[in-house]
């Protein structure tokens, strides 16, 4: 095992390109396994859990092939198995992303509990509650198995607007009998980009960026299989977000490459309550030193809160980010993190690094800044708190260490060399 050694107080500057993004490839890849010809991912980020989504279409018998640092190539058409490789399902949640494809193909599949964070309960009932609508039998006995006779068109009504839900009940109405709509659906841009891939490989989907979506499937008798795509995953916005905190808090300045302006939206408000803008130039976004980092009040000077909310409210991946901000802006700000409910118990970590945070509840802290914080030996409990802990200890006085740092990379494509060419103080050791 290694850990990250960060020496703060040094200033982020320079230029990177924003990595594809990772909640875009994991469902992307699940998804080739419903493809009559071979699938072409492109600008796929470099990391665990990636990986291991690749390892389980290996175990299942497609032939999964690197055509270069961000590029792959999987033929789905040697798969006969259904069982999903119990050991790479636990470690990783988007695992039950294999459950849709695999019974719309096989009209069975085996999943093992998914893995992935702690952060609070993660029900998976809404991607059960959806593929039973689609005509699924479900038994759970340590182990979920799914069977259908076949999978039919279903008007459903999601219970929540889950996203991996969502993504598990598009891929297999693509792939059942007749139409379905989908309502309450998850919109996120990640859930946008699955819809294209399969819409380039054959799907009819409407309503793509909607939380209606309509679906005309091709099931036996309608069209015959999909077939192969070419696609490229868009920028993770997630990542975008994590850099230009870091950049805040550091007083540096930083050039992003690729960003999806529209992805950006709901971000732009969020950092603009603590005072932080950017500049967009076609596909760059530049984050200037000298931001204001300031809370700005809420009407009345009244204590704002940034809270997040299924897209397009603020992402819940950012909150801890933001928390890190907070602690280096002026005033006072509430952090509402309404959709996980232990995402927030790692305050206590910056606590003690010497922040002022009163811990509210699970869901609630109120973070009153700015205040120097210093080093302090960290461990990464999932990972955007991970990447939020590498944020505090980079503006941090002193020399920190952060272990369980796996979480991380799960996350953060090349995070040391990237964080290294942009001037920070950071290595890796065992």
């Amino acid at each position: 095992m290694h850990k990250y050694v960060i020496e703060g107080g040094f200033p982020i500057k320079g230029r990177i390109k924003a990595s594809g993004n990772k909640n875009a490839a994991l469902p992307c890849i699940a998804a080739t396994i419903l493809a009559g010809e071979p699938v072409t991912l492109r600008n796929i980020p470099e990391i665990e859990d990636v990986l291991v989504m690749f390892e389980v279409l290996r175990g299942i018998g497609a032939v999964v092939e690197r055509l270069g640092p961000n590029d792959w190539r999987v033929d789905p058409r040697p798969i006969e198995r259904w069982e999903v490789p119990a050991e790479l399902a636990r470690k990783v949640r988007a695992s039950i992303l294999f459950a849709g494809p695999l019974l719309a193909r096989f009209g069975k599949v085996t999943l093992a509990p998914p893995g992935g964070d702690v952060i609070g309960r993660r029900r998976v009932d809404t991607h059960l509650l959806a593929l039973e609508e689609l005509g699924a039998r479900i038994e759970i006995d340590r182990v979920f198995r799914f069977t259908a006779n076949k999978l039919v068109g279903a008007d459903i009504f999601l219970d929540e607007a889950s996203v991996t839900g969502t993504e598990n009940a598009v891929m297999a109405a693509s792939r059942a009998e007749g139409p379905s709509v989908i309502r309450n659906a998850a919109s996120e841009p990640h859930v946008q980009d699955l819809c294209r891939l399969l819409v380039a490989m054959g799907a009819k989907i409407e309503g793509i960026g909607s939380n209606v979506l309509r679906i005309e499937g091709r099931g036996p008798g309608a069209g015959g299989e999909f077939g192969g795509a070419d696609f490229a995953i868009g920028p993770d916005y997630m990542e975008i977000g994590s850099f230009v905190g870091l950049t805040a808090v550091t007083r540096g300045e930083l050039v992003i490459e690729g960003v999806e302006p529209e992805d950006l939206r709901p971000l732009k408000v969020g950092f603009g309550r603590l005072g932080i803008q950017w500049e967009l130039s076609g596909r760059e976004l530049k984050i200037s030193s000298g931001q204001a980092m300031k809370v700005v009040s809420d009407l009345g000077g009244q204590i704002p809160k940034i809270d997040d909310a299924p897209w397009p409210g603020f992402p819940p991946d950012l909150t801890s980010i933001m928390a890190v901000v907070a602690t280096q802006t002026e005033g006072i700000v509430l952090i509402h993190e309404k959709m996980f409910e232990s995402r927030m118990f790692w305050v206590d970590k910056l606590i003690g690094m010497g922040a002022r945070i009163v811990l509210c509840d699970p869901h609630r802290a109120v973070i009153s800044g700015p205040i120097r914080l210093t080093a302090s030996d960290l461990s990464s409990p999932d990972v955007r708190a991970g990447m939020a802990m590498v944020i505090a200890a980079l503006c941090a006085e002193g020399t920190s260490t952060i272990s369980n740092v796996y979480q991380i990379e799960r996350g953060y494509e090349r995070i040391i060399d990237r964080l290294r060419s942009l001037g920070a103080h950071v290595t890796s050791v065992e």
